[in-house]
């Protein structure tokens, strides 16, 4: 079996799928970096709509900037190369900050795709061919931090399939105490690479068809389940861990299909192709899964092993950034010692909640904890979400 990735640099289409379009087409500007600038806007109109700033750009970068004013029922952009995921943003609640996402395109016909929104599809289109990448010192840098990235996302999927094997084996053996110990210890290496991950699609599915999205069915929550789909993957283990205390055979099933999800991808894991840009958008990405399912209490609702998932995707992010950074502290010194200075303070802020006596090493996400803490957190992640997201442009455009 094989599956579309998202975030290599994105060929040429054939050919484009039926989608709604605008009237004319409008061209995007560039900015003085040199990637053209698309804005999205989400509002409440028609029950929900996504509205273009421009439906057409010169191949090479483009920064996509999405903001949601008033559309409570719309949460999710995509930018789709036939069936392939190839950017997106997700959990855009209304009236939260702006968010971005650069990616480079080559000519061809692509879809903005807002779930719910009216239209849902709207056709995006590229002219010309991408400009070759610039050769010299700096992109030398930079290639060579995206080849050493790929080795770790490699590294961290092997390890969490053993993990996961332990888990599997102990609730086959119905050791519901050693089960819980390994749920927690197998949790963070997702929360590290799942955003190099999540547009994941098997053959034979469509991009929108939960069926054969992968990170949907390693590590959907009950908030986001699809009923035509059903519920599986970590969290539907974690319910009956930790809400059940009990293990039964379909939790035993659940895990079989778990490790069954994760050995795929590890087989799948060594073919991932980078671009500089897509490690700096999957750190943004993981900085905004902090910020929407960790502080909030939502991701680990069983378990509250919430903070030992925050410590993931912080030390995903951190990872992909620490990759670029030979080549961004020539691109500019000051935003990296920034960038690098900021993810300081947010470990140092991690450290003091660590509890080595409690499974996943961090102190369990009471209500409580969540009442007093969680503005500390988010502002903590915010001061180091503004300088990171202009990382993604300034390497997409390095020259």
């Amino acid at each position: 079996m094989s599956v579309s990735r998202s975030y290599p640099i994105i060929l040429p289409l054939l050919a484009a799928l039926a989608t709604s379009t605008s009237a004319s087409a409008q061209t995007a500007e560039s900015n003085a970096s040199g990637a053209a600038q698309v804005a999205i806007t989400m509002t409440s109109d028609n029950g929900g709509s996504c509205k273009l700033s421009a439906t057409e750009a010169a191949a090479g970068p483009v920064t996509f900037t999405v903001t949601n004013q008033t559309a409570t029922a719309l949460t999710e952009v995509e930018l789709l190369s036939g069936n392939r995921i190839i950017g997106e943003k997700e959990n855009l609640a209304p009236g939260l900050p702006s968010v971005t996402f650069t990616v480079t395109l080559g000519g061809g016909s692509y879809d903005i795709y807002c779930p719910g929104a009216d239209p849902q599809k709207t056709a995006f289109t590229v002219t010309g061919a991408a400009a070759k990448r610039a050769e010299g010192s700096v992109s030398e840098l930079l290639d060579k931090g995206t080849a050493d990235y790929s080795a770790y996302v490699n590294k961290t999927v092997d390890a969490m399939v053993v993990a996961v094997t332990k888990l599997d084996a102990d609730i086959t053996a119905g050791d519901l105490e050693a089960a819980k110990t390994d749920y927690a210890h197998a949790r963070p290496f997702y929360e590290r690479i799942e955003s190099d991950v999540d547009g994941f699609v098997m053959d034979g599915f469509d991009a929108t068809d939960n069926h054969g999205n992968l990170d949907y069915l390693i590590d959907m929550r009950a908030s986001n389940e699809d009923p035509a789909v059903g519920w599986s993957g970590y969290h539907a283990i974690e319910r009956d861990l930790f809400e059940r205390g009990a293990i039964t055979d379909d939790t035993k099933t659940t895990a079989h299909e778990l490790l069954k999800n994760v050995k795929l991808l590890d087989q799948l894991a060594p073919s991932l192709e980078f671009w500089p840009e897509d490690l700096a958008n999957g750190a943004a990405d993981l900085l905004e899964e902090v910020q929407s399912t960790k502080i909030s209490g939502e991701e680990e609702a069983y378990s509250h092993i919430d903070l030992a998932d925050f410590a993931g995707n912080v030390e995903g992010a951190e990872q992909a950034f620490a990759y670029l950074e030979p080549g961004m502290a020539q691109i500019d010194p000051d935003l990296t010692k920034r960038v690098s200075d900021e993810f300081d303070k947010v470990r140092a802020l991690l450290d003091g909640y660590r509890d080595n006596t409690v499974p996943g090493g961090y102190v369990l996400y009471t209500d409580a904890l969540k009442a007093s803490d969680k503005v500390t957190l988010s502002r903590a992640i915010q001061s180091l979400q503004e300088p990171l997201s202009r990382v993604a442009e300034k390497v997409a455009t390095a020259g």
